[in-house]
């Protein structure tokens, strides 16, 4: 009975590998999305409550897409452990939990978002693959025939061997076939930028004050990403259409080519993510290049009453950015650049939405493929239907880099308090910091090119003596409005209160 057990085991998770191998392969013919586990992945993504998701975000942090990753491949192992061991009951047993893994495939690929009638052929393919693996491995492993003779044996070994040998096979060769024929990373590196006709300019010497190890300008890599996509979706520029409809005069759809021969804006814009805690690190800065928003919606005729624009990525991500906000002057734009560069694939590439002002989920769509003009009332972005506030303003905030909760600094010695604070488009007038109960200190502030950065500031400040500090820092508006101590959550609406941490002087 335990050589029985042990290869009911072993034929499920075979058959669980082939399935997964197969799927990647089958995929290379359609597109990656419709890979198996990346379809399951995206639908559990939108069946998965609001709570839960924060609760993994919390927990796991930007980790959160590949420890969903992992999951699936554990229960996909664990299922096809309990799978096999029913086959070595009874093999009809088996093939039903096959074919209900099949049917639950097939329910995500087609219910995922964006997703096509075609996606769901590789979990057809995986789940006849997996079906004729566990059969053969049942029928050379002998069954339930006590004791295996040693001919059973060596063909049940034959058989996993090739099972194994399969599934490593299709998986690798899968994933680099999709790779050959979907990656546009050689595509997206042929393409030169053309220059601004408005450029950004480059930035104040002092915007830099370089007392901490975040610096003024967020690079590419280091560029915090927030999004629901488990694989980065592969556009081709010169296929990429972006279509613009709804309460218009006329409907528009821009290509790639138009936009790059279009009038382009490049300015300095820090985003924040609306679930950056207090001192939280999703917000970053960056050089964006792009075709002023409101220009193109002007020249479609956008109507009085479209209060919403929603905005479509290619993976079917919804965003709903208030019209008004994209239409009164500041640089909204349809970027295509970031830091001089085309925008990274996983930034958006070929082209994203980017709006000074306003947290990224009612605006930073990436991969952008359509722009309706609705009413909030109508229509219902992805995050709101989550209970995310509709509408809000980025919150006034401010974060001490330097020196780190925790450290140990030199008593009698000048320290560098130093950090960052940002009110997008309404722009920081003042930052003050308080060392335990004492008066509120202000901080030197490094200059800036436009009130939609984020700004940098420092304070010399000397510890009396050893002991242990509280450093606490708040900032003032560009209206003179200061920022709240009032501690609320990220949720519905982003988080406020005073950033504070501690030290220790020796």
């Amino acid at each position: 009975m335990k050589w029985q057990r042990h290869v009911g085991i072993l034929i499920g998770v075979l058959s669980a590998a082939v399935a997964v191998g197969v799927g990647e392969l089958a995929a290379a013919f359609v597109r990656p999305e419709a890979a198996p586990v990346i379809a399951v992945g995206n639908r559990i993504i939108t069946l998965t409550p609001e709570s839960l998701k924060r609760t993994a975000i919390d927990n796991v942090g930007r980790n959160d897409k590949t420890d969903l990753l992992i999951v699936i491949y554990i229960l996909l192992a664990a299922f096809g452990a309990f799978v096999g061991s029913l086959a070595q009951r009874r093999l009809v047993y088996g093939l039903a939990g096959i074919a209900a893994f099949g049917a639950f495939g097939a329910y995500c690929a087609l219910t995922a978002n964006a997703s096509r009638t075609s996606d769901i052929v590789p979990t057809l393919v995986a789940t006849l693959a997996a079906a004729a693996v566990l059969s053969a491995l049942v029928r050379a492993s002998a069954g339930r025939s006590q004791p295996p003779t040693a001919t059973d044996r060596r063909t049940f070994l034959r058989g996993s061997v090739a099972a194994a040998t399969l599934a490593a096979i299709s998986g690798f060769g899968g994933r680099a076939a999709q790779h050959a024929r979907f990656d546009v990373t050689a595509r997206r590196r042929d393409i030169a930028l053309p220059a601004p006709a408005s450029p950004a300019g480059t930035p104040p010497r002092a915007s830099d004050i370089g007392k901490t190890d975040t610096p003024w300008v967020t690079s590419n890599k280091a560029f915090y990403r927030i999004d629901t996509a488990l694989q980065a979706p592969q556009l081709n520029p010169d296929t990429w259409r972006l279509r613009i409809h709804g309460m218009l005069d006329r409907e528009i759809t821009l290509s790639y080519a138009q936009l790059r021969r279009s009038p382009l804006i490049e300015r300095w814009i820090t985003l924040c993510c609306v679930s950056n805690e207090v001192g939280g690190d999703l917000v970053s800065n960056a050089r964006w290049l792009g075709v002023r928003l409101a220009d193109v919606l002007r020249e479609a005729g956008v109507h009085d009453g479209a209060d919403q624009l929603l905005l479509t990525s290619s993976d079917g991500m919804t965003i709903g950015a208030p019209t008004k906000v994209v239409m009164d002057g500041r640089d909204a734009m349809i970027a295509i650049g970031m830091n001089g560069t085309p925008l990274p694939i996983e930034h958006g590439f070929p082209a994203r939405i980017v709006v000074p002002g306003l947290y990224g989920y009612v605006s930073a769509c990436k991969w952008v493929v359509d722009i309706e003009a609705t009413t909030f009332a109508q229509r219902k972005a992805y995050w709101v239907q989550g209970g995310w506030a509709q509408q809000t303003d980025i919150k006034l905030e401010s974060r001490i880099d330097a020196p780190r909760s925790g450290a140990s600094v030199q008593s009698g010695k000048p320290v560098a308090i130093a950090g960052i604070a940002w009110d997008q488009h309404v722009g920081v007038s003042k930052v003050e910091v308080r060392v335990d109960d004492g008066a509120w200190l202000p901080a030197r502030l490094a200059t800036v090119p436009s009130t939609d950065t984020w700004r940098q500031w420092v304070l010399a400040w000397t510890p009396p003596k050893p002991g242990s500090y509280s450093l606490r820092v708040r900032a003032t508006d560009g209206h003179g409005v200061r920022q709240t101590d009032q501690s609320q959550p990220v949720f519905p609406s982003g988080a406020t209160g005073l950033h504070t941490i501690t030290i220790q002087a020796r």
